[in-house]
Protein backbone atom coordinates (compact mmCIF):
# COMPACT_ATOMS: atom_id res chain seq x y z
CA UNK A 1 0.00 0.00 0.00
CA UNK A 2 1.19 3.57 -0.93
CA UNK A 3 1.02 6.42 0.90
CA UNK A 4 -1.63 9.21 1.03
CA UNK A 5 -1.33 11.72 -1.03
CA UNK A 6 -3.18 15.40 -1.27
CA UNK A 7 -3.85 15.97 -4.59
CA UNK A 8 -6.04 19.20 -5.73
CA UNK A 9 -9.78 18.80 -6.24
CA UNK A 10 -11.06 18.76 -9.41
CA UNK A 11 -14.88 18.74 -11.16
CA UNK A 12 -14.13 14.83 -12.04
CA UNK A 13 -14.42 14.91 -8.04
CA UNK A 14 -17.58 16.75 -7.51
CA UNK A 15 -20.04 13.26 -7.89
CA UNK A 16 -18.03 11.54 -5.24
CA UNK A 17 -18.01 13.78 -2.59
CA UNK A 18 -21.28 15.07 -3.03
CA UNK A 19 -22.85 11.49 -2.52
CA UNK A 20 -20.06 10.81 0.40
CA UNK A 21 -21.32 13.78 1.82
CA UNK A 22 -24.88 12.58 1.59
CA UNK A 23 -24.35 9.29 2.64
CA UNK A 24 -22.53 9.15 5.91
CA UNK A 25 -24.92 12.43 6.70
CA UNK A 26 -28.06 10.14 6.41
CA UNK A 27 -26.52 7.39 8.00
CA UNK A 28 -24.58 9.11 11.35
CA UNK A 29 -27.00 12.01 11.60
CA UNK A 30 -30.40 11.61 10.09
CA UNK A 31 -30.17 14.25 7.58
CA UNK A 32 -32.52 14.17 4.42
CA UNK A 33 -32.35 14.47 0.66
CA UNK A 34 -31.66 18.10 0.95
CA UNK A 35 -28.19 17.90 2.03
CA UNK A 36 -26.34 16.32 -1.00
CA UNK A 37 -27.84 19.52 -3.39
CA UNK A 38 -26.46 21.70 -0.80
CA UNK A 39 -23.09 20.11 -1.36
CA UNK A 40 -23.31 19.79 -5.37
CA UNK A 41 -24.02 23.37 -5.06
CA UNK A 42 -20.99 24.89 -2.67
CA UNK A 43 -18.73 22.63 -5.64
CA UNK A 44 -20.73 23.81 -8.66
CA UNK A 45 -19.87 27.51 -6.94
CA UNK A 46 -16.29 26.44 -6.06
CA UNK A 47 -15.51 25.70 -9.76
CA UNK A 48 -16.99 28.26 -11.21
CA UNK A 49 -15.39 31.31 -8.68
CA UNK A 50 -12.45 29.23 -8.13
CA UNK A 51 -9.33 31.64 -7.53
CA UNK A 52 -5.85 29.61 -7.40
CA UNK A 53 -4.48 32.32 -4.67
CA UNK A 54 -7.27 32.28 -2.12
CA UNK A 55 -9.37 29.02 -2.84
CA UNK A 56 -7.90 25.57 -2.69
CA UNK A 57 -10.05 21.84 -2.75
CA UNK A 58 -7.71 19.04 -1.48
CA UNK A 59 -8.66 15.59 -1.81
CA UNK A 60 -7.03 12.85 -0.37
CA UNK A 61 -5.77 9.75 -2.15
CA UNK A 62 -4.18 6.49 -1.66
CA UNK A 63 -3.71 4.15 -4.82
CA UNK A 64 -6.62 6.01 -6.69
CA UNK A 65 -9.07 5.84 -4.11
CA UNK A 66 -10.13 8.61 -2.52
CA UNK A 67 -10.29 9.23 1.43
CA UNK A 68 -11.24 12.41 2.08
CA UNK A 69 -11.29 16.60 1.02
CA UNK A 70 -11.10 19.63 2.75
CA UNK A 71 -11.43 22.99 1.17
CA UNK A 72 -10.33 26.67 1.97
CA UNK A 73 -12.75 29.21 0.06
CA UNK A 74 -12.88 33.17 0.69
CA UNK A 75 -15.41 33.90 2.93
CA UNK A 76 -16.33 37.45 1.57
CA UNK A 77 -14.90 39.06 4.41
CA UNK A 78 -11.48 40.96 4.14
CA UNK A 79 -8.87 38.18 5.27
CA UNK A 80 -11.02 35.80 6.72
CA UNK A 81 -11.02 31.98 4.66
CA UNK A 82 -13.48 29.81 5.66
CA UNK A 83 -12.90 26.13 5.65
CA UNK A 84 -15.41 24.00 3.91
CA UNK A 85 -16.17 19.93 3.32
CA UNK A 86 -13.77 18.92 5.94
CA UNK A 87 -14.63 14.64 5.54
CA UNK A 88 -12.85 11.36 5.62
CA UNK A 89 -14.28 8.40 5.02
CA UNK A 90 -14.50 6.44 7.88
CA UNK A 91 -12.60 3.34 6.87
CA UNK A 92 -9.67 6.56 6.92
CA UNK A 93 -10.48 8.02 10.26
CA UNK A 94 -8.29 7.84 13.55
CA UNK A 95 -5.34 7.80 10.92
CA UNK A 96 -3.59 11.04 11.30
CA UNK A 97 -5.77 12.33 8.09
CA UNK A 98 -7.73 14.49 9.31
CA UNK A 99 -4.86 16.25 11.13
CA UNK A 100 -2.75 16.44 7.65
CA UNK A 101 -5.60 17.67 5.65
CA UNK A 102 -6.42 20.41 8.64
CA UNK A 103 -2.37 21.54 8.29
CA UNK A 104 -2.56 21.54 4.75
CA UNK A 105 -5.60 23.68 5.00
CA UNK A 106 -4.22 26.16 7.33
CA UNK A 107 -1.48 26.15 5.43
CA UNK A 108 -2.62 27.42 2.21
CA UNK A 109 -4.75 29.61 4.44
CA UNK A 110 -1.83 31.80 5.98
CA UNK A 111 0.51 31.23 2.40
CA UNK A 112 -2.60 33.52 0.65
CA UNK A 113 -2.68 36.03 3.52
CA UNK A 114 -5.84 35.42 5.52
CA UNK A 115 -5.73 36.55 8.90
CA UNK A 116 -8.33 34.51 10.26
CA UNK A 117 -10.15 31.23 9.64
CA UNK A 118 -14.25 30.12 9.80
CA UNK A 119 -15.61 27.11 10.05
CA UNK A 120 -19.76 25.92 10.12
CA UNK A 121 -20.22 22.25 12.03
CA UNK A 122 -22.70 20.80 14.08
CA UNK A 123 -21.71 19.82 17.81
CA UNK A 124 -22.85 16.51 17.17
CA UNK A 125 -19.64 16.05 14.96
CA UNK A 126 -17.62 15.33 18.32
CA UNK A 127 -14.54 14.23 16.87
CA UNK A 128 -14.33 17.12 14.55
CA UNK A 129 -14.67 19.77 17.39
CA UNK A 130 -12.12 18.30 19.04
CA UNK A 131 -9.33 18.58 16.62
CA UNK A 132 -10.53 22.30 15.87
CA UNK A 133 -10.20 23.00 19.76
CA UNK A 134 -7.03 21.25 19.86
CA UNK A 135 -5.47 23.02 16.58
CA UNK A 136 -6.76 26.54 18.19
CA UNK A 137 -9.83 27.23 16.67
CA UNK A 138 -12.46 28.96 19.31
CA UNK A 139 -16.43 28.26 19.38
CA UNK A 140 -18.03 31.34 19.01
CA UNK A 141 -21.55 30.52 18.10
CA UNK A 142 -23.97 27.84 19.17
CA UNK A 143 -27.48 27.81 18.37
CA UNK A 144 -30.25 25.37 17.94
CA UNK A 145 -31.74 25.00 14.40
CA UNK A 146 -33.93 22.62 12.46
CA UNK A 147 -32.15 21.60 8.78
CA UNK A 148 -31.97 18.71 6.85
CA UNK A 149 -34.98 17.58 8.50
CA UNK A 150 -33.34 17.08 12.01
CA UNK A 151 -32.63 19.25 15.41
CA UNK A 152 -29.40 20.02 15.31
CA UNK A 153 -26.75 22.67 17.06
CA UNK A 154 -25.03 24.15 14.84
CA UNK A 155 -21.88 25.92 15.42
CA UNK A 156 -19.44 28.47 14.06
CA UNK A 157 -15.68 27.79 14.93
CA UNK A 158 -12.73 30.56 14.13
CA UNK A 159 -9.14 31.08 14.54
CA UNK A 160 -6.51 33.50 13.70
CA UNK A 161 -3.88 32.69 11.51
Amino acid sequence: MTEVVLRPYTPDDAAWLTQLHADLYARDEGFDDTFGPLVAEILAAFSKDFDPANDQGLIAERDGERLGSIFCVRSGEDGVAKLRLFVLEPKSRGLGLGQRLLDANLAFARSAGYVRMRLWTHESHAAACALYAKNGFELTRSEPVHSFGVDLIEQTWERQL
